[in-house]
């Protein structure tokens, strides 16, 4: 006797390897049948078969499968010590955070660097300086935390931070001066072939990524996490405004020069409205920490 339960669980229950197999297979054969225009062929209803079928394997894995090979995955790093201490040490998770962002910031810098000598373009050479700036800021949070336990002298910490806050200010200003010569230059950055990709795929990851360490850090109570934070995002939006105009010089060829300027000096003037904004607001907050500290001490 045919046991059709079973047949049905093997059906649906299929080993990882296969489901991520069908997925790019469907994903090929209706990217084909839309662009070649075979929606009404045979092989157009084979494709919506094999996606639908897809579609349903990958949504019975990830509500039935997937949740108990994370816990088990989980599990598995508490079982390691260095994995155990990741997970349970929020202290060593905030430092492991800024190490990963320094290391980044600083591929980035000599991504920006080679750009400069291989297309000859100053504005790589520009936001890498500017990036460099950033990476010496967080190189000196870096340093500060790692001689001193958070939260544990909160005058040493509201001082870097301020300091911090001033050269936001001031590089940012400086970056309004780069907006303007590039929309009037009518010149930006060029990257060329796949790396107009991979530098999307960077941008919206660090963008992201800044986000969310500004709220994690909040539940810190350190101005200097606050710091690196706002460091972090600053990195973040120019990383986007450097992205915005390579996009237009790749694919936007057609579009007039008016409207290019527009749309870079509205994003670029957003950007250091926020960064100038949250530069000033830790600078006067810092201000304020300090003097109500020094009172108390008195």
């Amino acid at each position: 006797m045919v046991d059709w339960k079973k047949i049905g669980k093997r059906s649906i229950f299929l080993p990882l390897w296969l489901i991520i197999a069908l997925t790019i297979i469907s994903a090929v054969l209706l990217v084909l049948v839309f662009i070649k225009g075979w929606e009404e062929t045979i092989l157009g209803y084979t494709s919506y078969t094999i996606s639908f079928y897809s579609l349903c394997v990958l949504t019975v894995f990830c509500i039935k499968v997937l949740p108990y090979k994370v816990k088990s995955a989980k599990k598995k790093v508490y079982e390691n010590k260095y994995g155990n201490r990741f997970l349970t040490d929020i202290l060593f998770r905030a430092h492991f955070s800024l190490y990963r962002s320094l290391c980044i910031n600083l591929l980035y810098i000599g991504v920006n660097i080679a750009c400069a000598l291989i297309y000859k373009t100053v504005w790589f050479a520009i936001f890498a300086l500017y990036y460099v700036i950033l990476a010496v800021m967080r190189f000196l949070l870096l340093k500060y935390i790692r001689k001193n336990k958070i939260a544990s002298n909160m005058l040493g910490e509201w001082k870097r931070a301020r300091i911090c806050a001033c050269i936001l200010v001031l590089i940012n200003l400086l970056l309004s001066g780069a907006i303007l010569m590039m929309m009037y230059q009518n010149r930006g950055f060029e990257y060329y072939g796949i790396l107009i990709y991979i530098m999307a795929m960077y941008s919206f990851y660090i963008t992201t990524v800044a986000v969310m360490n500004i709220v994690k850090y909040r539940k810190y109570n350190s101005p200097v996490l606050s710091s690196a934070g706002n460091v972090s995002l600053a990195a973040a939006l120019v990383s986007m405004l450097s992205l915005e105009t390579g996009m237009l010089s790749a694919f936007g060829g057609n579009t007039p020069i008016l409207t290019k300027r527009i749309l870079i000096a509205s994003t670029g003037a957003g950007i250091v409205v926020v960064l100038i904004t949250l530069s000033c607001y830790m600078i006067t907050k810092s201000t304020l920490e300090i003097r109500k500290i020094k009172t108390e001490k008195i």
